[in-house]
């Protein structure tokens, strides 16, 4: 049970490890970005933790990071290559930050400090773990900046499920810009930390 605390809460990557920030921070003007992401980044980490858990007797020290970092590639190739077979739009929006899962921190960090010493059921345990809980993140991250800045929430969600709505839910009649722009990542970002904080407090107790 520990593995899915420090994942989904006292060690999250999004919120205490603070890592992965830049597509967290990018993408995350709507919900659907936000859970396009999460979907992949979800996936990338967790089958590259299982795979170098396989792998960590046959590699080498002196390769074992450039090994990790061609695992991750091949994986994020291949979900690129879903998203855009099966969701060409939502591909077309998450843009180049589908290809940056390969230098996401957090994924190299699992796959450095757990994956390669812990058998596979652990590491995917922590994989799925880390994934679900940098996922939650982005996507109560994109919430709140998709409500604030547009008044709707999941709009576009026919992108991700065939068939839903493309206006999502009305909120709102309208909405502030900013928090559609890079500083209302940032706020929205300092909401979740705060309300963290308000449950952990600040040492995370």
């Amino acid at each position: 049970m520990s593995i899915w605390r420090d994942g989904l809460w006292h060690n999250n990557p999004g919120i205490v490890q603070l890592l992965g920030l830049c597509p967290l921070l990018a993408i995350t003007n709507t919900a659907v970005n936000a859970i396009g992401l999460a979907v992949a980044t979800l996936f990338v980490l967790t089958c590259s933790n299982v795979l170098v858990s396989f792998a960590r007797r046959a590699l080498q020290p002196e390769i074992r990071i450039p090994a990790y970092v061609l695992i991750i590639a091949a994986l994020v190739t291949a979900v690129e290559m879903l998203f855009h077979a099966f969701s060409p739009s939502l591909h077309a929006r998450l843009g180049i930050f589908l290809p940056l899962i390969v230098t996401n921190c957090a994924i190299v960090a699992r796959a450095e400090a757990f994956a390669s010493r812990q058998p596979p059921h652990r590491a995917l345990a922590d994989g799925l773990a880390h994934g679900l809980g940098f996922g939650w993140v982005l996507i109560i991250v994109g919430l709140l900046r998709e409500a604030i800045g547009s008044g709707t929430v999941f709009a576009g969600l026919n992108q991700l499920i065939p068939g839903a709505t493309t206006t999502g839910w009305v909120i709102a009649d309208s909405g502030l810009l900013i928090a559609l722009l890079p500083p209302g990542a940032f706020f929205a970002l300092a909401l979740v930390l705060v309300a963290r904080n308000v449950i952990t407090g600040p040492a995370g107790e």
